[in-house]
């Protein structure tokens, strides 16, 4: 199961109800931060997120409000003994920028980590998962990430059962594709097993609308998107190279996506009721997310 919790939803400036930038995926053991603002490490606390449990740091771009938590973050991390080797992942620049960081601050109990830049598609697979990036159009250098689950095979029990097949290796090989023989017969993996379609998650902030945006969130199962600005303020939006929600919404649409969550909203807004509304004038399935939030996939 994929979880989502939203840490910040708040633009370039916190609020009293938003943080700065942060959304954790957790998934099999693994638990990957997108974004780091300033204050990420209280909402863990808060949230009751352990930050030793960290495995990987997302970085879309290196403006202050998504890299801001980063310092304090690792400096907790290596106050809880982290053993773990903290792999970064970040677009051109990044290596300079962490080893910027490191220099501002005297720094104690240093964590283990390697800074991964990254420009497009594959950044890292194993048996389980893949995590994917495109370059967006920002004021600086920028990457959405896509988490894609690999599919996965789940045995046909009334199959199996009606075949007489033991619970053990024989279902394990199944499960793994391989065919094998039972009973002087050959079974098909393809017969005793069902394909479960693996999901797909999009992270898509900072941008302006444009074909990599689309090609990241392609069929994606959920997608979470900025839209800093309401429709009335495009020529802002624009400005700043950000999304309107009615953008937002409309990358959603053509991208194919099931669900819309939308975060990294202007601190100008006490309520997010006109993104939200402008972006179901595109795409339906859409929510406005809250710190704190979680999805479940």
């Amino acid at each position: 199961m994929i979880e989502i919790i939203f840490l910040g939803t708040s633009c370039m400036q916190p609020t009293k109800e938003r943080n700065h930038p942060g959304v954790l995926l957790t998934y099999e053991g693994e638990n990957i931060l997108f974004d780091c603002g300033e204050g990420i490490q209280r909402q863990m606390k808060i949230a009751g997120i352990k930050p030793a449990k960290i495995t990987k740091l997302l970085i879309t771009h290196w403006h202050g409000d998504h890299v801001l938590g980063i310092p304090g973050l690792m400096q907790t991390m290596g106050a809880s003994e982290y053993e773990k080797k903290l792999h970064i992942y970040g677009p051109e620049g990044t290596k300079e920028y962490i080893k910027n960081m490191m220099k501002a601050f005297v720094s104690e109990g240093t964590i283990d980590f390697e800074v991964h830049e990254v420009k497009e598609r594959i950044i890292f697979e194993n048996d389980m998962f893949i995590l994917e990036c495109l370059p967006l159009q920002h004021a600086t250098k920028t990457v959405g990430y896509s988490f894609i689950e690999k599919d996965k095979r789940r045995i046909n029990t009334s199959y199996v059962k009606k075949l007489g097949i033991p619970d053990g290796p024989l279902l394990g090989k199944l499960q793994n594709g391989k065919d094998i023989e039972w009973k002087g017969k050959k079974i098909s993996a393809d017969d005793a097993t069902i394909i479960v379609k693996g999901k797909k998650v999009s992270y898509v902030l900072d941008t302006m609308i444009c074909n990599n945006a689309v090609e990241l969130a392609k069929d994606a199962d959920l997608l979470i998107c900025e839209a800093s600005y309401t429709k009335a303020m495009r020529d802002k939006a624009e400005e700043y190279k950000h999304l309107t929600g009615e953008e937002a919404a409309t990358i959603a649409n053509r991208a194919n996506v099931k669900e819309l969550y939308l975060t990294h909203f202007s601190q100008r807004y006490k309520n997010t009721d006109e993104i939200e509304e402008n972006a179901k004038d595109v795409f339906p399935n859409v929510k406005c997310a809250k710190d704190f939030m979680k999805v479940k996939l």
